[in-house]
């Protein structure tokens, strides 16, 4: 792997390792309010990700650019 290097130098702010229970976590709110939902109106407005979740805390604060100056983040 001494070849592997990052394609974009686009990095998440985090100090968490994955944000895969944080996902998952609002995934299954998402679910549990369109069984509660009555989903048979053609009409009606189902709930998004964003109604039932709050991204601000997930493990992740958005991400940010490295730039081109230092390889050493660019490493995997």
């Amino acid at each position: 792997m001494s070849r592997s290097r990052r394609r974009t130098p686009i990095t998440g702010i985090t100090s968490a390792d994955s944000e895969k229970a944080d996902k998952r976590r609002a995934n299954r709110a998402v679910r549990r309010a369109l069984r509660q939902d009555d989903v048979a109106d053609p009409d009606a407005v189902l709930p998004g990700l964003r109604d039932v979740s709050d991204t601000w805390s997930m493990a992740k604060d958005g991400k940010r650019w490295l730039g081109h100056g230092d390889p050493r983040p660019m490493r995997k």
